[in-house]
C-alpha cells in the first residue's frame, strides 16, 4: 500500500440526491447490489432515491465511511483482475444503540418513501421453522415494553406508529434476504408485534402497507485487510470499507410499492415481477443450499474457500449431484429458466478463483438457514418418494460441525445464535445416534414431523461422516 495514499472521499462536485431509503443492517452485501443498484437507477432515471444506512448495532461501519464522506470502493473480481468503482448513494449512517429516537424520527420523516433490509435471517427475530415472530426473543420482550426499540422489526413497527400518527403515508419495507417468502414473513412479524402493541396499528400497516417479496443474487465475501491494501496499490487511494462482489448479480423484485413508489429499478437491470417464488426457492435452493453444504463438508475436509472446495474433484462432483439429483428434480423454474443451464453458471461462480469466499463465513448462522435452504428441498423429496443421500450428509455436515470440533480435534469457532444450546446438546449425547437425535429435537430448526421422517437418513449419513471423514464420505457419493 502506498504510504502516502490519500484518503477516499466523496466528490466535492458531487450533488447528493435527496433521501428516499434507509437502509437497515448496512453491511457488505447490500453495499455491493442494492446500493450500486438504486445508485444506478437514479442515474438513469433521476429521482430523490439517496440512502441513508443504518447499523442496528456497532459503529465500525459508520466510522470507516464518515471520514470519506460515505463514498467507498465497490470492486468486481473477475477472473482477469479487479476493476474498482467509487459509490455515492450514501447519504449518511446512524447507529441505531446511539440514537434509537433519532432513528425513528428520521423514519418517519415524509420523504422516506422505502426501507430495505439485510439484518440477516436471525434480524427478523422469528423462528425459522415456522415464520412466525418469537416472542421470547430479549429483543422482542424488550421492544414489546419499550418505545426506544432494539430489534428490526421494532424499529419497523415504531417508525410506522410514529408515520400514522403523524399523518403521513406508510413507507414500503422491502426485505434483502434470503428467507423464503420474505416478504411476507416480514410483514407477518411485523403485524404480530404491531397486534401486540397497538391493533389499531396492526389494522393499518396490513390495509395500506406494502412488503414485497424480493430475490437477490450477488456473491461478496468478507473484506480483508489484503483487499484494502491491494485496492491502495491499484488506485493509489486508501479506502477503509470497500466492498468485494463477484461480477454476477441479481435482484427480483414483487413490483407492489406503496403509491407505486420506487426507483427505476428496471433500468438497472433489476427484475420486477407479480411473483417473485420461483426465483427465490430456485436461488435459495440451487445456490444458498448448495453453498451452505459445501461450507460445512468442505470446512470439515480442510478447505478455506468455495473455490479450494470445487477445485476438489470429488467435492465438484458431488454438488454436480446434488443439483442433477436431489434439488432440480423437486424444483419449479421459474418461466423461460433452463435449471440445468442455471446451476451451470453457479459451479463457474463457485470456481471463480478471484473470489474467495470462505467456508466458515457461509458456515455462520446454520440453524436459521438450513430450514430453508435444505430442509424444505428434503421435505419435498421425502413427499415425492425421492431418496437425497447427498443432502442428508450436508445436515449431518452441519450436526458434526456445531459440535464445535472439527475432523483432527481443533475446535471450529461456531457462530450461531443457538452455538450453545447445540454444543450442549452434542456433548451430552452418548453416542454420533443419540447426537443426531438431540439435534433433530430442535424446534426451532427441524419441525417434527419433518425430524422424525429425516431421522434414519441422517444417522446413515452422520456415521458414514464420522468413520469415513468429510472427504471420503463425499466421494463415496459420487
Amino acid at each position: 500500500m502506498p504510504a502516502d495514499a490519500p484518503r477516499l472521499n466523496r466528490s466535492i462536485a458531487q450533488t447528493r440526491p435527496g433521501i428516499g431509503i434507509v437502509h437497515l443492517g448496512l453491511g457488505a452485501f447490500y453495499r455491493a447490489h442494492g446500493a450500486l443498484y438504486v445508485e444506478e437507477a437514479m442515474a438513469a432515471s433521476g429521482g430523490h432515491w439517496g440512502i441513508v444506512g443504518v447499523s442496528l448495532r456497532s459503529p465500525a461501519t459508520r466510522d470507516a465511511l464518515a471520514p470519506q464522506g460515505y463514498a467507498y470502493t465497490a470492486v468486481e473480481r473477475r477472473p482477469d483482475g479487479s476493476h474498482p468503482r467509487v459509490v455515492e448513494v450514501l447519504d449518511h449512517v446512524l447507529v441505531a444503540p446511539e440514537d434509537p429516537a433519532g432513528l425513528i424520527a428520521c423514519l418517519a420523516h415524509p420523504g422516506v418513501r422505502i426501507v430495505t433490509l439485510t439484518v440477516t435471517e436471525k434480524g427478523y427475530c422469528h423462528e425459522p421453522a415456522t415464520g412466525r415472530l418469537d416472542l421470547a426473543h430479549p429483543d422482542i420482550i424488550h421492544d414489546l415494553a419499550d418505545p426506544l426499540p432494539r430489534s428490526a422489526p421494532g424499529v419497523l413497527v415504531r417508525a410506522l406508529a410514529a408515520r400514522r400518527a403523524a399523518g403521513h403515508r406508510p413507507f414500503t419495507v422491502l426485505t434483502c434476504d434470503n428467507l423464503p417468502h420474505n416478504g411476507p414473513l416480514v410483514r407477518g412479524v411485523v403485524l404480530d408485534l404491531a397486534q401486540r402493541i397497538d391493533p389499531g396499528l396492526a389494522d393499518w400497516i396490513a390495509r395500506e402497507g406494502r412488503f414485497p417479496a424480493t430475490m437477490v443474487d450477488r456473491i461478496v465475501p468478507a473484506t480483508t485487510r489484503d483487499d484494502i491494501d491491494a485496492l491502495a496499490r491499484q488506485t493509489g487511494v486508501l479506502d477503509l470499507s470497500p466492498v468485494v462482489h463477484e461480477p454476477f448479480r441479481q435482484w427480483v423484485v414483487e413490483d407492489d410499492f406503496v403509491d407505486g413508489e420506487r426507483p427505476d429499478l428496471a433500468a438497472a437491470g433489476a427484475t420486477l415481477v407479480a411473483d417473485v417464488t420461483p426465483f427465490e426457492d430456485m436461488k435459495l435452493r440451487c445456490l444458498n443450499g448448495t453453498h451452505s453444504a459445501l461450507a460445512y463438508l468442505g470446512y470439515l475436509a480442510g478447505h478455506e474457500t468455495i473455490a479450494d472446495t470445487v477445485a476438489d474433484p470429488s467435492f465438484a462432483a458431488y454438488v454436480k449431484g446434488l443439483w442433477a439429483n436431489e434439488i432440480v428434480p423437486v424444483l419449479t423454474p421459474p418461466p423461460d429458466t433452463d435449471l440445468a443451464a442455471y446451476c451451470g453458471q453457479l459451479f463457474d461462480r463457485y470456481a471463480n478463483p478471484a473470489i474467495r469466499h470462505r467456508t466458515w463465513q457461509i458456515a455462520m448462522d446454520g440453524s436459521q438457514k438450513l430450514p430453508q435452504r435444505i430442509l424444505a428441498t428434503l421435505d419435498d423429496s421425502l413427499a415425492a418418494g425421492r431418496v437425497a443421500p447427498g443432502l442428508m450428509l450436508a445436515v449431518a455436515g452441519w450436526m458434526r460441525y456445531v459440535g464445535g470440533v472439527d475432523e483432527n480435534g481443533r475446535p471450529i469457532d461456531v457462530r450461531d445464535p443457538l452455538a450453545d444450546r447445540l454444543r450442549a446438546l452434542c456433548d451430552g449425547a452418548a453416542d454420533p445416534a443419540d447426537r443426531v437425535r438431540a439435534l433433530l429435537g430442535v424446534r426451532e430448526v427441524f419441525a417434527e414431523p419433518l425430524a422424525a421422517a429425516l431421522e434414519p437418513g441422517i444417522i446413515t449419513a452422520y456415521l458414514r461422516l464420522v468413520e469415513l471423514g468429510a472427504r471420503r464420505a463425499v466421494e463415496e457419493l459420487s
